[in-house]
């Protein structure tokens, strides 16, 4: 066996819906986003999963308890959002007028998190991943989903930028054939509109 990643972005935040950089801000889920994460329940509640693991921060704990898994869930503090340091709660269209050309993936943020300390970070997550088998559910923040996925098939950093996810989207990562030097996106951002 190898292990089958459901990767579930969390549910509408209001920062989420204005697009500012949410990280280290706890914020809580909109009521839209609860009734997406109450959709994904539909869809994960005939998977046996053989790990939970939510990042620390509300928008995903809630998301994870709405889909019907909060009560096997553990918290894994490497689930949390990229850094974002000065940049958090700004949108990437007001830091391009004080700074253009800037790219997340490429930049990082000032007394944030930098390209090599995610990658770092990711990497170390992916190892430990990969020791498991069955199903193993995810539930986390955006820019970290893509940088996962980006990592988990051997892409840098700075590929993530084409991996775009949608709130309460799900995603799947696993092996072709069951083969592990061939890790594969099986599914990728998912949303309600696609089950």
């Amino acid at each position: 066996m190898f292990p089958r990643i459901y990767f579930i972005r969390h549910g509408e935040t209001e920062w989420s819906l204005s697009g500012r950089h949410t990280s280290c801000t706890d914020i809580p889920l909109t009521t839209h986003g609860e009734n997406q994460a109450r959709e994904l329940a539909q869809h994960l509640q005939n998977i046996r999963f053989v790990r939970v693991l939510t990042s620390p921060r509300q928008r995903a704990r809630r998301t994870c308890e709405l889909a019907g898994l909060g009560s096997v869930a553990k918290i894994e503090s490497d689930l949390t959002e990229w850094d974002y340091g000065d940049y958090e709660g700004q949108r990437s269209v007001d830091i391009l007028q004080v700074r253009p050309r800037w790219n997340l993936f490429r930049d990082g943020c000032p007394r944030g998190e930098t390209p090599g300390q995610i990658a770092e970070r990711t990497d170390r997550f992916i190892t430990r991943l990969r020791a498991l088998d069955g199903n193993i559910a995810l539930f986390s923040h955006g820019h970290f989903g893509r940088v996962l996925a980006a990592r988990w098939i051997g892409l840098t950093v700075s590929e993530a930028q084409h991996f775009l996810l949608d709130t309460a989207s799900l995603s799947i990562l696993g092996y072709e054939h069951n083969h592990d030097e061939s890790p594969i996106i099986a599914l990728w951002n998912a949303g309600s509109d696609y089950f």
